[in-house]
């Protein structure tokens, strides 16, 4: 059976046996919404469980609006436009309105990728930032959580007295879910308090992964910090396969979050009866496979249904190489996980993206990775930890070898959008 991968800008087709092929996971039909403008435009005036955006807006004399980086897929074009007239028409004056980008501790996106993400004509008349984590000058101090997280935020959104964050709800692998309160952290947090949310003592806890938000110590600790940070409005949204809106969810910070939540669900769960040999994964194509380190989300959207000591075979352009300096290092030095898991364990080790390679360690924990990407070079590839090929039908051909004939295989096209699981 021939498959399209989500792979770059172009996708990857590929041929997978069809007596091997157990099921192709996608996500569930849901009717795009035909004009999201308007759309946007009747629940801004109508939130859920909040008071009217042009309400909020009253009085105030200035406004952050918090927008995902370019690894996101959001439709900032189709959102940021309602929201800024709204906010102008309140008497907010266009000078005085800040768009902040929440690049949590990714590189800026500057020239022709901030057109990319917000269009021609914001780029070139709103004040638009990007959030630095780096940059202890520009963060406020806030506090300390109930578990003692120092929350240190952007200044730009702290010193606005209107406060407002966008995003996009999808399955995400340490929040349970992305959107809503991650906008804030790890979106515009400092480093300091970004390396506490993503420590070992979080992220190795069984419920900081897909799919969960009651008792996931990461979703509550950012909660507790967005709350801190005094979120006064999000505007997020849900997407088909072909990044149509399918859902928009307005209002207060936590309500309408959870809606958007509650409605993701019945679009993205796909379950198998049991554990199989091999599954094929992306990590849903440009601009999210930009870098390994961002590809990382789709193999551990597999983990759920590959079976101990099974195989996952993931195809992801990575036209920018490994991500940062830091992680690749990681990449590039590492010859055994147990003992890097060892090291992150102590208090005296940090390293800068090693939560990223934490989630690969939960990965090899189980499985064996068989990667697919022009754009990991060879002096970039570690063959102590991952396996490489140049095609999906190469890798399935060590697979049949390792497994037999009769290997039982799973597809997911657009790995980390689909939430998978054992009937």
């Amino acid at each position: 059976m021939k498959i399209k991968l989500e792979y770059g800008q172009k996708g990857l087709w590929v041929d997978i046996p069809d007596k091997n092929l157990i099921k192709v996971m996608t996500m569930h039909s849901s009717p795009a919404i035909a004009n999201p403008v308007a759309e946007l435009s009747q629940l801004l005036q109508n939130p859920i469980e909040s008071a009217a955006l042009s309400i909020l807006a009253q009085g105030k004399k200035s406004a952050c609006v918090v927008i995902c980086d370019i690894t996101r897929p959001v439709p900032n074009k189709i959102l940021l436009p309602p929201i800024l007239k709204v906010l102008e028409e309140s008497g907010i004056p266009r000078e005085r309105i800040t768009i902040l980008i929440a690049t949590g501790i990714h590189r800026p996106n500057l020239g022709d990728e901030l057109v990319f993400l917000v269009g021609e004509e914001i780029a070139r008349d709103y004040h638009v930032v990007n959030h630095f984590s780096k940059e202890k000058s520009q963060q406020t101090f806030l506090g300390k959580t109930r578990r003692g997280t120092e929350v240190w935020i952007d200044s730009h959104f702290i010193d606005s007295d209107l406060k407002i964050t966008t995003g996009f709800i999808e399955p995400h692998l340490m929040a349970g879910f992305s959107g809503g309160r991650k906008l804030i952290c790890p979106g515009i947090s400092s480093l300091d308090t970004v390396k506490v949310m993503h420590s070992p003592q979080i992220l190795e806890h069984p419920n900081a992964c897909e799919g969960i938000i009651d008792g996931n110590p990461f979703h509550e600790e950012a909660l507790e910090i967005a709350g801190m940070a005094g979120v006064d409005f999000i505007v997020n949204v849900t997407l088909d396969e072909h990044r149509n809106i399918t859902g928009i969810f307005a209002g207060h910070p936590e309500a309408a979050h959870t809606v958007g939540v509650n409605f993701v669900r019945t679009q993205v769960v796909e379950t198998v009866s049991e554990p199989v040999d091999v599954v094929i994964t992306t990590s849903a194509g440009f601009p999210l496979d930009l870098t390994f380190y961002q590809a990382i989300k789709g193999l551990t959207a597999a983990l759920p249904i590959v079976k101990q000591g099974g195989t996952i075979i993931l195809a992801a352009e990575c036209r920018e190489g490994l991500g940062a300096a830091e992680f690749s290092q990681l990449v590039h030095e590492t010859q055994d996980i147990a003992a890097f898991m060892k090291n992150i364990l102590r208090p005296d080790y940090f390293v800068i993206d090693q939560w990223q390679f934490e989630e690969l360690a939960k990965v090899l924990r189980k499985a064996d990775v068989i990667l697919v990407s022009e754009g990991i070079k060879p002096a970039d590839q570690n063959r102590h930890i991952l396996n490489y090929s140049e095609t999906v039908e190469a890798a399935l051909d060590t697979c049949f070898k390792k497994y037999g004939p009769g290997c039982k295989i799973v597809a997911i096209p657009k790995g980390p959008y689909i939430l998978t699981g054992i009937e």
